[in-house]
Order: structure tokens, then sequence, then C-alpha cells
């Protein structure tokens, strides 16, 4: 049996933060707990360093019928007991939302980016995710 020594496991994990490749891969629910899909990859802002975006990949069966949802990072919060993601987005809205299949990626430009903020953007009068 390989062991993993502790180095190995500060690099990629501490109390507060993960390494990307521990992230990918990542169950996903939605508030009642069901699982949407799971982390495929982040968008990060080249300047800032900031996680812009979470690509959830949903659905398929041998990468037929999968699909991609970009959120904004702020949607989701981990939660240990889960072992995963939870946002606050039902599977309607998630499906109804910008998306694109494994062959046809959008270029995430700021028009692509607004509108996925604009369709994420809770109604006014209440409280952010």
């Amino acid at each position: 049996m390989d062991t993993i020594d502790s180095e190995t496991i500060q690099a990629s994990e501490t109390g507060s933060l993960i390494a990307s490749s521990k992230v990918e891969g990542t169950r996903v629910f939605d508030a009642a707990g069901s699982k949407l899909g799971t982390v495929r990859n982040f968008m990060v802002d080249k300047r800032s360093g900031q996680v812009a975006y979470v690509v959830i990949s949903t659905g398929g069966f041998l990468g037929l019928g999968q699909a991609y949802h970009p959120l904004p990072w702020s949607a989701l919060r981990y939660e240990d007991g889960k072992g995963g993601y939870v946002v606050e987005v039902a599977s309607d809205m998630l499906s109804g939302g910008p998306s694109f299949r494994p062959d046809t990626a959008p270029i995430f430009d700021d028009a692509y980016g607004a509108r996925i903020d604009e369709y994420y953007r809770p109604p006014a009068g209440t409280i952010s995710l």
C-alpha cells in the first residue's frame, strides 16, 4: 500500500486552502442535498488571481449528454459533512442558465461573464450568495 507523506498533504490542502487538482471532481449539491454534478474546473482572473467562475459538469454517460454550467464562484460554499460544495440553485435554474457542451466551449470574455453574473444575480431585496 502506498503512503502519502505529510509534506504532500500540506502542499495540496490546509485548513483554508486547497489545490485546484483537489477541487476538480468534487461533488456539487443543491440546497436540498441532491447531487447536481461535479466541479469540472474554474476560471481564474489572470490579473487579480481570483476565481471568477466555477464550471459544473452535469449529466452524461461516457461523455454523451454531458453539459457544463458556469456559475459565479461566490455561489458555492463548501460543506465538510457533504464532502462537497452546495449551491442555492435549483436544478431547473441550473439547466436554464448559461451552459455549453464539451465540444462547444464559449469564450469567457467580459460579455459572457456579464451574462453569467446577470443570470445568477439575486433579485433585488434578497440576500446575495
